[in-house]
Formats: C-alpha cells, sequence, structure tokens
C-alpha cells in the first residue's frame, strides 16, 4: 500500500511521515511544494512536488497512491476552492482513503470562521466517492505555547475553556489511521488533549512553566479588532484570530475525548507537558 503524505515540509506532515517509517511502514510518498524544503531525516523517500490548486501536477503526484494524508492548506480566501480541486484530482487518479485533517466542531455556523471551510471541505470529500476518515483537531497546544513565550494571552474568550491538543499527539493519530484506513473508513475522530483549560489558566500554567508573568487579557470585541489592527493583515484573517477566542468563550472547544488514546494507545499531551518539553529542547539548543 502506497501511502502519500501532504505537508511533508510542515509540522504535522513530517511528523506523521516519520511516525510511519517508525512502525514499519516503507512505502511513503511525500506530496511537497517544494523538494528543497524537505526535512532531512526524509530525504530518503519518494517524493512527488505539486499543489493542490495545479490538476496535472496534483494527478501526476497521486498516481499509484492508496492512501492519502491530505493536511488542511494554509488559510486564505482560496482554501476551499484549492481543497476541492485536490479531492477531485485523488478521486481522478484512483486514490482509495483520504485522512484528512479537519477541525473540531466543522460546521456551516461555526464562529470560529476556519471552523467552516473545513466543513465544506469535508462534504466534498464525501461527494467524491472516496473513503475518507476526517481527523478533527481541537486548537493546536504548540499555538498556545507561542502566545505564553510572548508573556501575554490577548483576546475576547472570556472564561471559556479549550481542551487543546498536540501536534505530535495529532501526527500519531494519523500514522496509526493510515496505516489501517479501512478500520477507519467513514469515521470522524474529535481529537483534544487530556484536559480543559480557560485562557486564565493557561496563562498560570505558562507563568508556572516559564518562571515569569504570563498575562490573560480579556479583551471586548472592539478592543480585539483595535488592538490587531496595527498587523495590516486583511479582514478575514483578522477575523479568524479573533474568532479563535470567541468560539472558546461560546463553549464551542471545551469537549475532552479519548480518542488520542484510544486509537494510539497512548494519552494524550497536556499543556504543561508541551510547554515542558519544548524548554528541554531549547536547553539542549543552548548547551
Amino acid at each position: 500500500m502506497t501511502i502519500a503524505i501532504t505537508g511533508a515540509t510542515g509540522n504535522i506532515g513530517r511528523a506523521t511521515a516519520l511516525s510511519l517509517i517508525d512502525s514499519g511502514v516503507d512505502d511513503v510518498r511525500l506530496l511537497v511544494r517544494s523538494a528543497a524544503k524537505i526535512p532531512d531525516e526524509l530525504k530518503g523517500l519518494p517524493h512527488a512536488v505539486c499543489t493542490y490548486a495545479d490538476d496535472e501536477s496534483a494527478l501526476a503526484a497521486l498516481e499509484g497512491v492508496d492512501a492519502l494524508f491530505m493536511v488542511s492548506a494554509k488559510e486564505s480566501p482560496r482554501r476551499v476552492a484549492d481543497h476541492r480541486a485536490f479531492i477531485d484530482a485523488a478521486s481522478r487518479a484512483g486514490v482509495r482513503s483520504v485522512v484528512y485533517t479537519s477541525f473540531l466542531g466543522a460546521a456551516p455556523e461555526a464562529i470560529f470562521t476556519h471552523a467552516r471551510d473545513h466543513f465544506f471541505t469535508e462534504q466534498h470529500i464525501k461527494a467524491s466517492g472516496v473513503s475518507w476518515t476526517f481527523l478533527r483537531d481541537s486548537f493546536y497546544l504548540e499555538f498556545f505555547a507561542e502566545l505564553i513565550a510572548s508573556g501575554e494571552i490577548r483576546g475576547p474568550a472570556g472564561d471559556g475553556a479549550c481542551a487543546g491538543v498536540s501536534r505530535s499527539d495529532v501526527a500519531r493519530v494519523a500514522a496509526a489511521v493510515l496505516a489501517s484506513p479501512g478500520a477507519h473508513a467513514g469515521k470522524t475522530y474529535d481529537l483534544t488533549g487530556p484536559e480543559a483549560f480557560t485562557m486564565a489558566e493557561a496563562a498560570r500554567i505558562g507563568t508556572e512553566a516559564a518562571g515569569r508573568p504570563v498575562e490573560y487579557i480579556d479583551e471586548t470585541i472592539a478592543q480585539a479588532w483595535a488592538s490587531r489592527e496595527p498587523y495590516g493583515v486583511p479582514q478575514w484573517e483578522t477575523a479568524a484570530w479573533i474568532t479563535t477566542y470567541t468560539a472558546i468563550r461560546a463553549g464551542q472547544l471545551d469537549v475532552v475525548t479519548d480518542s488520542v488514546e484510544k486509537i494510539t494507545g497512548r494519552a494524550p499531551l497536556s499543556l504543561a507537558e508541551v510547554l515542558a518539553e519544548k524548554a528541554s529542547r531549547q536547553a539542549e539548543k543552548a548547551s
């Protein structure tokens, strides 16, 4: 069985490919936008260069692929259209199974704007006739780690909670599913960490881990728009940043599941554990 991994130069695609190799799967093909960016530890694997929107390169890259790990494309106004084009190419190329990284609570009315993109992508995959499995990830714990590193978490999340999941846990789940896609066909897995935390609790955990103050600033909607205005990004991108927090405030991300442990046999990492791992890596680099 040939397994193709998209986004192999990114965090989740790279970790998924490595996990498959470590488990003894040897027919892995990397699908990348630039061969020059393939990580050193993956350079010995077969690869193909393509983009989601380029039908010709996608068809060539997907030829002979049985199972496809489709990491969602970078956020943009064209994201859903690019996803649809790539799914159509996979169907025409004869791909039998697609494992797609979606988002927790994906729905057309989801508060987090990008969760709507994931819903419409899921619908297109279902309509393609290809066997599918959806990994609906919560917000990544590494995202909160970056905020903690900056010294503040700023946004209108109120006292809502989120059970963020680590990228490494998502990759381990993806590898397990790809190794046996038939056993997971037609399944949707909500992937979360072991506990839900508020942004105030995340700041406290970050303070304890960093040994310096981390502040949570609970903004109003108007304050959130004003504080992000200096970044000069498009309105759709600012809306996505802000709805990250308003979705948490509304309780749409407070679900906790045991999917990671059930599928991989290992409990998911907590925010404190992700921060500890990050600190350990930084200490190793500094030594």
